[in-house]
């Protein structure tokens, strides 16, 4: 599951949100341990997930192939609502990010490494995935691609200090990770995922209300439908999006199909960066995701 939040007007890091969110928004994964609990400060006890349903012809399955899953068709939904993240009200956190901002901006790894806690974890599906054997920034570098030749490792960097939302990490303590989850009744998100046979990772949440559904994958596309803070179901269709304003299919509550803004929306789960306080000051002290 991956994870959000980018300032608008930032163009490396919309397209940063834009890539995780198409990709945590096609697949369905696990919940990996530890996942942070919701504005309200509790955990959100995870389900197993939904199967789709299967659609494979009665031959395919006599010969040992396995089923093929279809897309559940678009139609109303009960609207399930959702209460902004919280976010974290100390200037000095403020700026901290732009420090990493900063330093992502330059690629100055040394003034990177400054800011990575020295007892850095690392939590996958496996656990802390973090070699204790090696300063934190080369734990880091790892979770991340900071290495990545085409410069996508900085750019998350980028795109996690431009998140101003944060939430206390039950595991680690005087820990806040951001991005943080919005507050709603898990309950009733599951119920939605079964009543429209689709899977809760099917279903992101606006970053501010009055987000402006348009026709087409185009932002000059007309607009359809004005959607609230509430759940929406992203359209799966194989396609990812691209270009400089990338757009991503969904559905409304009233059933009808349109596209927003790839950064405008989020899915739940999404990677995290963790902070801590050392000495007084904000230290990078984790990374929540990512494989090794």
């Amino acid at each position: 599951m991956g994870y959000r939040v980018i300032a608008a007007g930032c163009i490396t890091a919309s397209l940063f949100v834009a890539g995780t969110v198409a990709s945590a928004l096609a697949q369905s994964q696990l919940p990996r341990p530890g996942q942070l609990p919701p504005a309200g400060g509790q955990q959100q006890q995870q389900q197993p997930q939904q199967q789709r349903p299967q659609a494979a012809p009665p031959q395919q399955q006599q010969q040992g192939q396995p089923p093929q899953q279809q897309v559940a068709a678009p139609k109303p939904y009960k609207v399930v609502a959702i209460a902004a993240p919280p976010m974290v009200n100390d200037p000095s956190f403020a700026a901290f990010r732009k420090q990493m901002t900063a330093a992502a901006e330059k690629k100055d790894r040394k003034a990177l490494a400054d800011m990575v806690s020295k007892t850095f974890f690392w939590m996958g599906e496996k656990g802390d995935q973090a070699d204790k054997k090696k300063p934190g920034i080369e734990n880091l570098a790892k979770a991340i691609g900071l290495d990545a030749k085409d410069g996508s490792g900085w750019e998350t960097i980028i795109g996690f200090a431009s998140d101003p939302t944060g939430a206390p990490f039950p595991e680690k303590k005087d820990t806040i990770c951001a991005p943080a989850e919005p507050q709603f009744d898990g309950k009733e998100l599951e119920a939605l995922a079964k009543a429209t046979g689709t899977d809760e990772a099917d279903w992101a949440f606006p970053m501010q209300p009055g987000l402006e559904m348009r026709a087409a994958a185009q932002p000059s596309s007309a607009v359809v439908e004005k959607l609230g803070m509430h759940f929406i179901r992203v359209m799966e269709d194989g396609t990812e999006p691209s270009g400089d304003n990338p757009m991503i299919k969904i559905v409304a509550p009233s059933g009808k199909v349109g596209f927003v803004p790839a950064d405008a929306i989020s899915p739940l789960g999404n990677d995290a960066m963790c902070y801590t306080k050392e000495g007084g000051a904000w230290k990078i002290g984790g990374f929540l995701g990512g494989e090794q």
